[in-house]
């Protein structure tokens, strides 16, 4: 079983690259993020390309924003939109869908992305994590929990600590929620079976990021040990971030008690001219001094 997450940052930008990458890696469940994509305009957009690739699918989707989905050829049962009592802001937005896809429940989510720290932006993200470990608490153990958190759990997940200090995605009230769901069970696959390697499945469009390999690693798959048990391989697709028109993120594939590709990882491939000193490059964001 292949699992894979992908937030494409816009599914009808993306779609030259996800339906070839659909045919080319062969997921049986994919959890997508920022559609940007109302139900219908989703189902006109695809619905055609992903049942002659048997694809069931769930979505929660809006126009202009947000916007998530579950794609599986293993069935889809018990699908739910959105966190039971989550925030608004104001009202509810569709960052969160779950299904049990053979057996296991799935969740793919798009947390908010804060912003700025001790913004309302900010609260609403903690908030709405919050909820997210409510839902998770309260479901089954074989449980899988996918998507784009905007969360590195840790320094060694961004490029650089000092480029991030003042930012959201690093902080430790951000890092504690994530924690806090982790801690009904949830493994950070990735980090698990790689626990030393520099990855990332995130790059800033600007400044040349991608290339230099000054990244994050926030879109985490977090598996209950009877998921997380039967991982062969765990690995970031960053071919998918290579090329024309790309997401900013890349997709994390999961495989479950076999995997195609072998236990191939953690980077794939792995960049050529990563730039790895510390105080050499900044946010694209960030002011001159």
């Amino acid at each position: 079983m292949r699992i894979a997450t992908w937030n494409v940052n816009s599914l009808k930008q993306r779609l030259p690259r996800l339906l070839p990458w659909l045919d080319e890696r062969q997921p049986d469940v994919v959890c997508l993020q920022e559609t940007k994509l109302t139900n219908d305009a989703f189902a006109e957009l695809l619905g055609d390309e992903l049942s002659s690739r048997d694809y069931a699918v769930a979505v929660n989707g809006e126009a202009t924003w947000n916007g998530v989905a579950i794609l599986s050829r293993l069935g889809l049962e018990d699908v739910t939109m959105g966190l039971e009592g989550a925030p608004g802001f104001p009202h509810p937005e569709s960052r969160a869908i779950a299904a049990t896809c053979d057996g296991i429940r799935v969740v793919s989510v798009y947390v908010p992305n804060g912003r700025v720290p001790g913004s309302d932006h900010y609260a609403y993200k903690l908030a709405w994590l919050a909820s997210l470990r409510e839902v998770v608490a309260a479901g089954p153990k074989e449980t899988i929990v996918c998507g784009d958190m905007n969360i590195a759990p840790t320094d060694d997940d961004v490029f650089d600590p000092d480029a991030y200090i003042g930012e959201t995605h690093v902080t430790p009230p951000e890092r504690a929620a994530l924690a806090e769901l982790q801690a009904l069970g949830l493994r950070d696959v990735v980090r698990d079976r790689w626990p030393n390697e520099r990855i990332f499945t995130y790059w800033d469009y600007r400044a040349g990021m991608f290339h230099q390999d000054l990244g994050m690693r926030i879109d985490l798959v977090l598996a209950a040990a009877p998921v997380a048990d039967r991982v062969q391989a765990a690995w970031v697709d960053r071919q998918a971030r290579k090329g024309s028109g790309p997401s900013d993120h890349a997709p994390v594939i999961v495989d479950l008690d076999e995997a195609p590709d072998g236990d191939i990882g953690p980077v794939v491939p792995p960049p050529s001219r990563p730039v790895v000193k510390r105080g050499a490059k900044k946010l694209p964001q960030t002011p001159p001094a």
